[in-house]
């Protein structure tokens, strides 16, 4: 049975910063934020850019993109951050009735930047395993932006936060664009390493928590993590990207395009330079940012617009999520 990609859709707000503007925010020099942190512009959320608000504009492009009738989507994965309009809210359902999928249900699913990776084969488990389920939306929007305090050189390494939305349609008994094999893996070790520290259970919002700016991402043992980090983060990154093309029965060096998630600039050279695939096999999101878990959809999204991705390609998607979770999913792209 294949489940294939019918289409996709992104939504980028119309306001931006650039690295000049990261540089002077944050006091560190312009050229380690252009070349080394890999910042030339990033977009950040206008007055309307709210975060499901975001997927629901992409959602309604990959329906127009793939001509089909919302009432024909079976399920609504929403696939945006838990950072969203309203704290305790499932978005998935606000998604659902705004695009008009009335014939579908819908829930959240979560995983950090991971969870457009996660949430693939999540679905492509679903529809196998219920007939009923021919047709499903993924989309989402993120704006973890919010949460960056350039004041802060804890988080620097996520000063590349950006906002966006994204969406990508499945339909089962698809002969185009086949999903194939996804590989996850998670590292509870570091579930505590990065968080927002007030607003929880353990630590309530209160005025002096604001004073404070614990409301925004922290680090909180940075050293600790750093070395913990560096001897798995890389491996786990390479292995899932070689386990998923392995599992759906291709070769590294069958690789066409690597759509990867926006790291420092070292680290994306470092991972095509593992895999033996050369620039041209990939696009540095220099000029986006870090939109979580819609980086992978944008940079597919550029691929086929600038002719990196043809009709027989393996595309593999890859990211990486705080948390600490590593996964690829691999993509048999056109009809063969």
């Amino acid at each position: 049975m294949n489940i294939g990609i019918l289409s996709t859709g992104i939504y980028l707000p119309e306001d931006y910063v650039t690295g000049k503007q990261i540089a002077q925010m944050s006091g560190i020099p312009l050229h380690v934020v252009e070349e080394k942190m890999g910042i030339k512009k990033k977009y950040v959320p206008g007055a309307h850019d709210h975060t499901c608000e975001m997927g629901i504009i992409a959602a309604k492009r990959a329906i127009a993109k793939a001509g089909i009738n919302p009432m024909d989507i079976d399920l609504v994965i929403y696939i945006g951050e838990e950072h969203k309009e309203y704290p305790l809210w499932t978005a998935g359902i606000k998604l659902q009735q705004e695009v008009g999928a009335l014939n579908a249900w819908a829930f959240d699913a979560a995983l950090r930047c991971g969870t457009t990776v996660m949430a693939l084969k999540l679905a492509k488990s679903l529809m196998i395993a219920d007939s009923g389920i021919q047709t499903v939306l993924l989309a989402g929007g993120y704006r973890n932006v919010d949460f960056i305090d350039y004041q802060n050189p804890r988080t620097r390494f996520m000063y590349n936060l950006s906002a966006g939305g994204g969406a990508i349609l499945l339909k089962k008994n698809h002969s185009e664009n086949v999903l194939l094999e996804t590989e996850l893996m998670t590292d509870g070790s570091f579930s505590e390493d990065v968080v927002v520290v007030a607003g929880g259970t353990k630590n309530p919002l209160t005025k002096e928590a604001l004073e404070q700016r614990l409301n925004r991402l922290d680090v909180l043992d940075p050293e600790a993590m750093k070395s913990r980090l560096e001897q798995k983060s890389m491996a786990n990154f390479l292995k899932v990207i070689r386990e998923s093309v392995r599992k759906s029965g291709y070769l590294v060096s069958d690789i066409s395009y690597l759509a990867i998630l926006h790291m420092k600039r070292s680290a994306h050279e470092y991972v095509l330079k593992e895999l033996g695939l050369s620039s041209e096999q990939s696009i540095y999101l220099e000029d986006y940012g870090h939109i979580g878990q819609i980086d992978q959809i944008l940079s597919l999204e550029l691929a086929l617009k600038n002719g990196k991705v043809k009709d027989g390609d393996l595309v593999v998607l890859v990211s990486a999520g705080i948390g600490y979770a590593w996964g690829a999913t691999t993509i048999k792209w056109g009809k063969g």
